[in-house]
């Protein structure tokens, strides 16, 4: 492997990439973001806060620039072995990267949390661009020059740039042009048609989650995670691919919420993930879905580890 990347840079000496963090507090549209600039989803989103639980990367290549992104969870205080995973996940994403991209808020403070970032950033003296998100919301503009001006006094930032990731406002014109400017010499490290490298069970899984969050109330959806046991397509020409999944939450009341009266919430969360599925995938799917009670699974290791949450990040 390594000899061929050697070989793939040899033909193509002008390329240059970056490896880029997404980080900042939840709910400030980092998600988003990265779906935006990458043309496609491949993380999910949702209005509630935490909803990134993993580094999910994206690839965005355009001529000579590659552009990696690992998308981080929001930075928050933990309250279980699955919050300390998150907030784990991002400091050990700024400390593996060329840069960080740091997504804010348009009207919103500085936070303990955004500065304390920023320290870790001066610290390993990695570059950052600002992204000031959701200016759509703004009805004055002009209130973005005094909160440019706060940040600007805070870090010697590579570029600040105001986005809208729900418009697509500044991220093509502004905000690609300069993180491109980071990309270092040394070629591409992923094909170029590359988008994602989660494997397409976890980006199932991922589907099936944020329907969980856009439908359910507050605390369930954060009390569920997914696992895809079974996915695989056909063999009788067909093209139809079977999904089994199972959601797992912590109690008995939260499984009768999420299956609903006579299955009527399951049967809604399983036919909008399917149609993401079918539409991301580009096949049909046959989405099977089942409900089974874990308690407090958030703070147990080894389930946590047997959901992807692994490595040594619970060594506590």
């Amino acid at each position: 492997m390594a000899e061929e990347h050697v070989r793939y840079l040899e033909q193509n000496s002008g390329d240059r990439s970056a490896f880029l963090a997404i980080v900042g507090r939840p709910n400030v549209g980092k998600s988003s973001l990265l779906n935006r600039m990458l043309g496609q989803k491949v993380a999910i989103v949702s209005s509630k806060p935490q909803t990134t639980r993993t580094r999910i990367m994206g690839v965005l290549t355009e001529g000579e620039c590659q552009l990696v992104f690992l998308d981080t969870p929001g930075l928050h205080k933990p309250r279980n072995r699955l919050g300390e995973y998150m907030v784990r996940s991002v400091a050990e994403s700024v400390s593996g990267v060329d840069a960080c991209l740091l997504v804010t808020e348009a009207g919103a403070p500085v936070s303990a949390a955004d500065q304390d970032l920023l320290q870790r950033c001066r610290a390993q003296e990695l570059p950052v661009v600002l992204a000031i998100n959701k200016i759509d919301t703004l009805p004055d503009k002009s209130a973005l020059m005094g909160q440019i001006a706060q940040w600007n006094g805070l870090f010697p930032f590579t570029a600040v740039v105001p986005v809208s990731a729900q418009d697509g406002s500044g991220v093509k014109s502004d905000l690609l042009p300069e993180l491109k400017r980071l990309c270092q010499p040394g070629g591409h490290f992923f094909a170029d048609d590359t988008l994602t490298d989660q494997p397409e069970r976890v980006l199932a899984g991922e589907i099936v989650r944020e329907k969980l969050l856009r439908l359910l109330d507050k605390e369930i959806p954060h009390g569920a995670a997914v696992a895809v046991e079974r996915m695989r397509e056909r063999e009788d020409g067909s093209g139809v691919t079977d999904i089994d999944a199972v959601i797992y939450c912590e109690k008995d009341t939260h499984k009768g919420i999420i299956i609903g009266k006579g299955g009527a919430m399951l049967k809604k969360i399983g036919t909008y993930a399917r149609a993401d599925m079918e539409k991301f995938f580009g096949c049909r799917v046959n989405l099977k879905l089942w409900v089974k009670v874990k308690e407090d699974w958030r703070n147990r290791e080894a389930v946590l580890r047997s959901l992807g949450y692994d490595k040594t990040d619970f060594d506590l």
